[in-house]
């Protein structure tokens, strides 16, 4: 039986003056998922032996392979559950993953990739750099030249945390790219609200024009002086993993917070670029600084949680499966310290409600994954890739 955390409250007038007013973005109009009266939720190891693996996704061609990144720089095949000695992409003397939070972190597959073969990969360069490059695999092929790839953006970095690196094509068949503040600690150089920074930003990419590509016409920053034309989102402190809803395009982010709180944001589909999520104004739903501060046309978080119940968010998917059914349409995200997966719906009035689906202190969640068939998948930094089930 799922608990209802009672604990997870947003704070929506912690720390601000009474008139300063948040924007508020509307919530979805589905339903709330209906919720289990006794399914609880397991997870089915698919494959283990892997070293620090960071995120997986399925290959968008109908062939059922899967690719798994591990932090190192290898790029490595899973193929009907088991995993193929050699590497798809071996790119671990161009990176580094000296830092904890530096190495080979994202992927992103084409939204025509059984066409052009073409998919994208985040990662740290030997230099610091949060880096972001392409990659071409031949049709059925399963390895790829490491000389192949061409470098699309190069981030200065001053530090070797909060690097951000994930990526996700949107519904649009833009290039989403999330960055971190660029580390140390309460944004020492303010970069979050810093228009002229690529730094604690959502990008926006068109990878399909331009060299090495171009600004979408409707960026809400382009043609802004002393503001950087790839800009959609700002405010970010590390969005460690975000997603679009398959079935919506409703965007989902998780972003990593300083001292207290762990936060979900959302964006529904069809909203115009230029939000704020406040980083390093607040943390959350609280002034991060000073006992008050103006937060007005800041984006508050539609969930958040405290250190007592975890350290790190992972961001994952709306459920939109068929394995689980009293699962569809629910959000799902969990901690890295913790092991706990949680389940973000609708109450049916406006508001959000919060359950706690799966606690494994065992399990360092890295990343979700979302297959072809809209199944779910956690990714253990220990080593194993783990699929959601039920009991």
């Amino acid at each position: 039986m799922v608990r209802l955390l009672v604990g997870f409250l947003l704070l929506l007038t912690a720390c601000r003056a009474p008139d300063n007013r948040p924007t508020s973005l509307p919530s979805p109009a589905a339903p709330p998922a209906a919720r289990p009266t006794s399914e609880r939720l397991t997870l089915q190891v698919v494959t283990a032996g892997l070293r620090q693996p960071t995120a997986l996704a399925e290959v968008p061609d109908g062939s059922g392979r899967f690719f798994v990144l591990e932090r190192a720089g290898l790029v490595r095949l899973l193929r009907q559950g088991q995993l193929v000695p050699e590497p798809v992409l071996d790119l671990r003397t161009l990176i580094t993953s000296s830092g904890q939070e530096q190495g080979l972190l994202g992927i992103a597959f084409h939204p025509r990739f059984g066409e052009n073969g073409r998919f994208f990969l985040a990662s740290t360069a030997r230099n610091g750099d949060n880096t972001v490059a392409e990659y071409r695999l031949a049709a059925g092929a399963d390895q790829v030249d490491p000389l192949s790839g061409r470098v699309l953006l190069a981030i200065p970095d001053f530090a070797s945390n909060h690097n951000g690196g994930h990526l996700a094509f949107g519904p649009d068949g833009y290039l989403y790219i999330g960055t971190g503040d660029g580390g140390g600690a309460g944004d020492p150089q303010r970069t979050a609200q810093n228009l002229g920074s690529l730094l604690g930003k959502l990008l926006r990419l068109d990878v399909d024009r331009g060299e090495p590509y171009a600004i979408p016409p409707d960026n809400p920053f382009r043609g802004q002086p002393d503001a950087r034309p790839e800009i959609w989102a700002l405010g970010l402190r590390n969005p460690w993993r975000y997603s679009f809803d398959r079935q919506t395009g409703d965007l989902w982010i998780a972003d990593v917070g300083q001292n207290l709180l762990e936060e979900v944001d959302y964006i529904p589909a069809g909203t115009p670029g230029g939000l704020n999520f406040g980083w390093s104004i607040m943390e959350g739903s609280r002034c991060f600084r000073t006992p008050t501060c103006e937060s007005t046309g800041l984006v508050l978080p539609v969930a958040e949680y405290s250190r007592e119940l975890g350290c790190s968010i992972t961001g994952g998917y709306v459920y939109r499966g068929s394995a689980l059914p009293w699962l569809v349409g629910t959000y799902l995200y969990g901690d890295y310290c913790s092991g706990r997966v949680w389940g973000l719906t609708l109450d049916g009035q406006g508001g959000w409600v919060t359950t706690e689906l799966l606690h494994d202190p065992t399990l360092r969640l890295s990343s979700f994954a979302e297959d072809l068939a809209g199944e779910l998948y956690l990714i253990d930094l220990g080593g194993r890739i783990l699929r959601l089930t039920a009991e």
